[in-house]
This record gives structure tokens, sequence and C-alpha cells, in this order.
């Protein structure tokens, strides 16, 4: 998966991604749109197909690539389209936050996150709360330009 750089020239604001599928939360972030509900603008949503297809190595990318949070968010448990993606996505990300605490960053950088697609205000409460957390942890020292 190819990213764009999210490293920071100018901005003292953390840089969040998520990755959203896209038959839940990311409908979840258009409905939250819909409804005219704010999140943060650092907050950058990628689509993916299901939750489950987001690697261990796509979310560390993100960190390489500038990322000071990342999260994942899929659907609610037992109701996953591909059965059992979100599922796998919860294993991954938990993969990762022992990879991070290994490494010496703070685990609570990445998430898993489970909203349906009428979850709208969910989708920008999570925002909110993602952005604060990392905004209390600070931004990643190499993520500066």
């Amino acid at each position: 998966m190819e990213f764009p750089s999210w490293k920071k020239e100018f901005s003292d604001e953390p840089i969040i991604v998520a990755f959203c599928c896209m038959y839940c939360a990311y409908a979840a972030a258009d409905a939250a749109g819909s409804m005219r509900l704010t999140y943060p603008p650092n907050v950058h949503v990628i689509l993916v197909p299901c939750s489950g297809r987001v690697d261990e190595l796509f979310v560390l990318q993100a960190f390489e690539n500038g990322a000071d949070g990342v999260y994942v968010a899929g659907c609610e448990e037992g109701s996953c389209h591909f059965v059992n993606g979100n599922i796998r996505a919860k294993k991954s990300v938990g993969a990762v936050k022992k990879l991070l605490s290994e490494i010496g960053l703070e685990s609570e950088r990445v998430e898993m996150f489970h909203i349906s697609a009428s979850q709208g205000g969910l989708f920008a409460k999570v925002a909110r709360e993602m952005t604060e957390r990392i905004r209390s942890l600070g931004i990643i020292g190499w993520n500066k330009s």
C-alpha cells in the first residue's frame, strides 16, 4: 500500500490515520459529515474493504510516514460483512501495540474501534478522543521535519 507523507512542516498538531472499513466505519464517517458533526481535520481517513485487510505493516508504515497515532475502525463484533475480519483486525492492532511498547513508544498510539454505519456521532467522538489522546502523548520526534 502506498501512503502519502504526513510529515509536519508548520504544525504542532498530531497526525492521526484512521483505517476505516467501507461497510461500517467509513459509512459512519460519511454519516458524521451528513449530520454536520465536526471532528479534527488532522484525522486522515483511509478507506479499506474490511478492517481485517489492515495488516500490521500498514499501521507501522503510517507511523513511518508521519502519523503520530493510528486507529482501525471496523464493524461491530459479530456483524462483520466478511465474517471475522474485524476480529482479525483486533488481533493485528494488539500485535502492533505490543511492538510499539517493545520499541519504546506508547501502545496507546494505536487502537481498534467498532463503529456501525449508523453511528456518525460515535465516529466523530472517537476521532476527537483519539486526537486528544495523541495530543497528551505528544508528537513523535522523528515525524517533525
